[in-house]
């Protein structure tokens, strides 16, 4: 399955995927991180439940601290 994340094509190979396992794919289990998924912020409370789709356009950004 391709998804594009930050604008790059992924391809996956375990489908269907959820957003938690592509969180753990990506080795970001525990940042701070928002993801919007076609338009949409998906919830942290809802990444288990929300199931990827061929071609879902997602942004994943991270909290950055400072000041």
């Amino acid at each position: 399955m391709q998804i594009i994340v930050n604008g790059t094509p992924m391809q996956l190979q375990t489908s269907p995927m959820t957003v938690q396992a592509l969180v753990t794919h990506m080795q970001l289990t525990g940042k701070r991180i928002a993801i919007e998924r076609n338009g949409d912020i998906v919830p942290r409370s809802q990444f288990e439940q929300v199931v990827l789709q061929p071609g879902d356009t997602l942004e994943i950004v991270g909290a950055v601290g400072g000041g």
